[in-house]
Order: C-alpha cells, then sequence, then structure tokens
C-alpha cells in the first residue's frame, strides 16, 4: 500500500497514537505532515509506504479549522488541558461586533506562537522552557487568515464558534487569545476540528476506530490519483531502464512534476528541469 489515507482523528488520541496502529495494521512506513494535538480532532493525513517521499509536496499546505473560545478565562496552555490563571466578568456581544472583529484578522500578519508548543528556541522546544519556568524570547512568526466567519455565539456560555482557513503555521490557540483580546477580554481554545488540510477534507477521512487493512485499501489515495492534475509522460521500456537507474532524459517539456508511464502502466513521479527528466518516486 503507497499513497495517503485520511484519518478523521478522535479526541484523546496523539498524532503518534494514530500513526501506530495504522503501522501495525499495514507493516508499512507511516508518515504524516502536521501533528494534531490530543485536544484535537478532524483530518491527519498519514502518508503509507512510497506515499512517504511525497511529503515535500505536502507541508506547505493551507488548513481548515472550526474552534471554540471560552471568553472571561485564560489558561496557562491557551487551551483548557492547562491551569486557569485568571478570570474576569464579560459582557454580552452583539453578534455583528463579533462578526466585525473577525473579520479584522483577515490577511497577512505576525502572530506570536504558544509558549506550550513545539517550536524549538536554541535548540530547545518552547514547552521545555515553559515547564520549567524559564524566560524565553518568542519571535513572532507571518500567517495568513483567508477566511474568518462566525458560525455561532452562545452568551450564556461566554463561547464563540468559529471556523477559520488559514495557512501553514497558524496556531489556534494564539489566534483564539488574540480574538478574545480584541473583544476587550480573555479567553481560551475549549474545542478545536481540523476540517481540512491542503484538498483533503473531513468528508474523505475515516475513523480510527473501525479502520482495518481492507478500510484502508478501499480509502487510500494513491501516488497517481494524488498527482492526476499533472501531465503525464509515457516512455519505452528502454528508456525506462535509464530513468530507474537514475539517468536524466532530455526532453522539451517545461519544468514542471510528471506522472510516468511505461506501456500504460504507472512508473512513478518525475520531474523536468532545465529540460532534463530525473526520477523522484517511483512505485514499481
Amino acid at each position: 500500500m503507497n499513497g495517503i489515507i485520511i484519518i478523521n482523528k478522535p479526541k484523546g488520541y496523539t498524532s503518534h497514537d494514530i500513526v501506530s496502529k495504522v503501522k501495525k495494521i499495514t507493516h508499512e512506513k507511516i508518515g504524516h505532515t502536521g501533528t494534531l494535538d490530543p485536544l484535537a480532532t478532524g483530518v491527519l493525513p498519514l502518508l503509507v509506504g512510497k506515499g512517504t517521499l511525497c511529503s515535500k509536496y505536502l507541508i506547505n499546505h493551507d488548513k481548515e479549522y472550526i474552534a471554540t473560545i471560552k471568553l472571561g478565562i485564560k489558561t496557562t496552555t491557551a487551551d483548557k488541558e492547562g491551569e486557569i490563571i485568571q478570570t474576569e466578568n464579560v459582557q454580552d456581544f452583539k453578534i455583528e461586533y463579533i462578526k466585525k472583529i473577525l473579520k479584522e484578522f483577515l490577511g497577512e500578519q505576525n502572530q506570536i506562537p504558544p509558549i506550550y508548543s513545539a517550536i524549538k528556541v536554541n535548540g530547545k522546544k518552547l514547552y521545555e522552557y515553559a515547564r520549567k519556568n524559564q524566560k524565553v524570547e518568542i519571535k513572532p512568526r507571518k500567517i495568513n487568515i483567508y477566511e474568518i466567519d462566525l458560525l455561532e455565539y452562545n452568551n450564556i456560555e461566554n463561547e464563540v464558534k468559529f471556523k477559520v482557513q488559514c495557512s501553514k503555521g497558524t496556531y489556534i490557540r494564539s489566534l483564539c487569545e488574540d480574538i478574545a483580546e480584541k473583544l476587550g477580554t480573555i479567553g481560551f481554545m475549549t474545542e478545536l476540528q481540523r476540517t481540512q488540510v491542503g484538498e483533503f477534507n473531513i468528508n474523505q477521512a475515516v475513523s480510527i476506530d473501525k479502520i482495518n487493512e481492507d478500510i484502508i485499501k478501499q480509502n487510500i489515495i494513491t501516488i497517481e490519483n494524488l498527482f492526476k492534475n499533472k501531465n503525464s509522460i509515457e516512455i519505452d521500456k528502454r528508456r525506462l531502464e535509464l530513468f530507474l537507474n537514475g539517468v536524466r532524459l532530455s526532453t522539451d517539456l517545461k519544468s514542471d512534476i510528471y506522472r510516468i508511464y511505461c506501456e500504460d502502466k504507472f512508473v512513478g513521479i518525475g520531474e523536468v528541469k532545465n529540460k532534463l527528466l530525473k526520477r523522484d518516486i517511483i512505485v514499481i
């Protein structure tokens, strides 16, 4: 099995838990394109077998989330796994005002990642500094918010539920705190569901609780299918042998990624650069 399987990660599982479970079923090398915290649910693309070689094409994907903010409470981790460090009374907001505040986050901006994150500073992960109460400078990172919409406002529970489409590297916990601050209060993230990673949607995702070999085979996105929007190249057996041995083949095609076939059989992925075709991902 070579390709990508989209898992709907349930709450309470780490991404490593999911990888381990699928690895035991497939007995293949397994990778992923970005972890989800145990608190979070939703889309977790797993790379299976030679699908792991596709990671370089997938790591910069944009993402979509549905998140809920609890207003009036601040925690150490910016989510409900942390300790409460501050509380305050929250005013009743008008829905149109919340929508207006959310729209102020559209576009490219700097975001300061949460201290409880795996970003490395001077060789140590930020959460390692946090656990030892050590001070560390956290530099802001460029992110982009493409769409952000209010889904629900519960003025009894002081909760704001919203959907956001954003660039890779966006921390939704930090976004939740920033939204609360713009509303003139404090807050933390109580729920998070990732609904899309690049072209992979929650509707494609399979439940990890029901996963087995047959379900993986039925739902795996093959490498050929993953690159279905790329043009194809047909090569004969002689050139195929050269290609598989790493020889760069001359071509008049423009620089790009191509699906490679021999006698109508899918061989793998090749890259054309400077009028030369070289092998990239081989599946035969």
